[in-house]
């Protein structure tokens, strides 16, 4: 109950709920505990009357009659006033009810969603988005139900079943004791049974959402699965994720309908003897009929509670796990799952944000550089992908980062933006503020792959800048090209694009993606391979953009095209995740590096050069 207990504590806030939900629950109880002595005082005073008239209706008094009706009327009027209050109070707590397990949806979805906001890049580096949003949806959905009936039934089932232990007790203290002895070996016939059930349950849970994550791949890539027929080949393994789930669930099913057979027939026995105790002495008149129906009726409401125990076990069983999973994510500790390292700081504020770093108080040499990697080293987990990097980024200044595919250069703009802590050296970049928000406000980043939200246009060249205008939006679409197809749409701006923009080809993706960052107007800017997804009729619109952007601004560019590498301030080349060289294009093209190797193989006409030259993510 441990999990079930966090959760509570984790939506304290509901408490008005819950106990409104109990309360009302407590007068449902009240009012249905009620019922049995109605009808027992409506039975004792038939039987009396009749008694009277040594059980001939004929020889009833009428005054006796008359006296009687109004009685039982009077107790049926009871009757339907304990009803109404049943319906009344039981609906409002219904409601209540409703409220609760929405506002409970909220806090526990919205502080999940908060927690995967927080968690570092590295958790989503080996987490599928699927399973993510599956384990979201089925945690919180089996614990917001259970505590929603759990609610409405805990107070009803808990004053039940002291009402009739006491009323029992009062009438014949045996009756008590047999109670009293079904309630804990049912539990404990309970407890035996939901160990396995746990964990067979955690079992189905892991199938289910590694399905669900996988589905969702599948989903967001239907292009890829058709291409390559992989259509029966995912078919056949989700389906076998949900065939492991069946033989779990009917291993779990035997086990659990066996133990509730074996409790369901204690339960019998139990009630056997209770119902012959209350038969036997009305028999030797140690009860009056009104008695014994009472007690039949309140014996009957006793099981009620007894036999909810399963459901209310199976359903809290279901919560439990849940809760697991959803706890799993929320007990990360974002700094852990990371795994340290040093983001980058800015030279004018010491490591508490303080202005001023600088030992002496010196202010920062007008000629400081904008970006400084000083000696960092940098890995995934194993080994290290970058090693001793250094180089310094002038404001203003241009850098084209070039080398073969997989040698780093996304990395090195990671480590930039701050996505991933380095294991050593430092990086400097001046006014990135006091912490991660205020340093990526400061970078405007067009990625290789457009990262497009389901939207509009205008919401999606907006993101980095919600509050924009529609002109300045406009404008920035005006600079990267965009309104050449935009003007196409009938809805213009306003256009939906799909999940991830799939109703757009890859380059009006990748322009609008450009837009975005125009409009964000950072004074660093990144461009990872901004062009590449572009002809090049697009190419030199969409350029001609990035080049009235970059102008005065700090621009750090994975190039595509050998045309732009070569007109930029300096070249990075990095072989083997080290700095190969730095120099501008004019020096490094006759130094025999890489930048000369790749102006060699653009020349060349041969196979195997231009296959040598795609090694480099690098076209002529």
């Amino acid at each position: 109950m441990a999990p079930l207990i966090r959760i509570l504590r984790f939506t304290r806030s509901l408490t008005p709920y819950y106990v409104g939900i109990m309360v009302a629950a407590a007068i449902v109880t009240g009012a249905g505990l009620a019922v049995p002595f109605i009808t027992g005082s409506a039975t004792d005073a038939i039987v009396q009357a009749f008694g009277d008239a040594s059980g001939d209706a004929r020889a009833l008094d009428p005054e006796a009659v008359s006296s009687t009706i109004v009685t039982v009327l009077v107790l049926a009027l009871a009757l339907l006033a304990v009803s109404l209050v049943e319906a009344v109070i039981g609906n409002i707590g219904g409601y209540w009810g409703d409220v609760m397990s929405a506002k409970m949806r909220t806090i526990l979805s919205t502080r999940y969603f908060e927690q995967l906001l927080a968690l570092p890049q590295r958790y989503y580096d080996s987490e599928l988005t699927g399973t993510i949003v599956a384990r979201l949806n089925r945690s919180i959905s089996e614990i917001t139900n259970f505590m929603k009936s759990f609610s409405n039934m805990f107070v009803t089932m808990l004053l039940t079943t002291i009402a009739v232990l006491a009323i029992s007790a009062w009438y014949y203290w045996p009756l008590a004791v047999l109670l009293a002895v079904a309630y804990p070996v049912y539990l404990w016939l309970t407890a035996l049974t939901s160990r396995r059930w746990q964990r067979l349950e955690g079992d189905k849970n892991e199938h289910v959402d590694v399905a669900s994550g996988r589905f969702a791949e599948v989903v967001g890539q239907m292009r890829v699965v058709k291409s390559f027929v992989g259509e029966r080949r995912e078919l056949a393994a989700f389906s076998d994720r949900f065939r492991a789930t069946e033989s779990l669930t009917a291993e779990q099913s035997r086990h659990w309908h066996r133990m509730d057979a074996i409790r369901q027939g204690v339960l019998h026995v139990i009630f056997f003897g209770l119902y012959s105790i209350i038969f036997v002495r009305t028999v030797l008149g140690y009860f009056t009929l009104g008695e014994m129906v009472m007690l039949v009726q309140l014996i009957a409401m006793a099981r009620q509670p007894v036999t909810s125990l399963s459901w209310v076990v199976d359903t809290a069983q279901r919560a439990i796990a849940g809760s697991k999973s959803y706890f799993e994510v929320m007990d990360l500790d974002p700094v852990r799952v990371d795994g340290g390292g040093a983001r980058p700081v800015d030279p004018a504020r010491d490591g508490a944000g303080r202005e001023g770093a600088r030992p002496d108080g010196a202010a920062l040499s007008p000629g400081a550089p904008s970006v400084s990697f000083q000696g960092v080293h940098f890995g995934y987990g194993g080994e290290d992908v970058l090693t001793d990097i250094t180089f310094d980024v002038a404001p203003g200044e241009r850098v084209a980062f070039v080398g073969e595919s997989g040698g780093g250069k996304t990395t090195l703009t990671s480590l930039l933006m701050g996505l991933y802590g380095v294991r050593e050296g430092q990086i400097e970049i001046a006014g990135s503020g006091t912490d991660l928000d205020d340093l990526r406000r400061n970078i405007g980043v067009v990625f290789q792959e457009p990262a497009l939200f389901s939207g509009s246009i205008a919401e999606n060249i907006a993101y980095g800048r919600p509050d924009a205008s529609r002109a300045e939006i406009e404008a920035a679409a005006a600079r990267a090209a965009v309104d050449v197809f935009v003007r196409k749409f009938p809805l213009g701006y306003d256009t939906p694009i799909g999940e991830r923009g799939i109703k757009l080809s890859g380059g009006q993706k990748q322009r609008i993606a450009v837009a975005r960052a125009i409009l964000k107007d950072a004074p660093i800017l990144v461009l990872d391979e901004a062009t590449s997804a572009l002809d090049t009729k697009s190419e030199r619109l969409v350029q001609a953009g990035l080049d009235d952007l970059m102008e005065g601004r700090t621009s750090l560019i994975i190039a595509h095209r050998l045309s732009t590498i070569a007109e930029v301030d300096r070249i990075v080349t990095l072989r083997d995740g080290r700095i190969d060289e730095i120099g501008t294009p004019r020096e490094l093209e006759t130094s025999g590096g890489i930048y000369a190797e790749l102006l060699a193989l653009q020349a060349s006409s041969s196979k195997g050069d231009r296959k040598r030259l795609r090694e480099f993510d690098v076209v002529g």
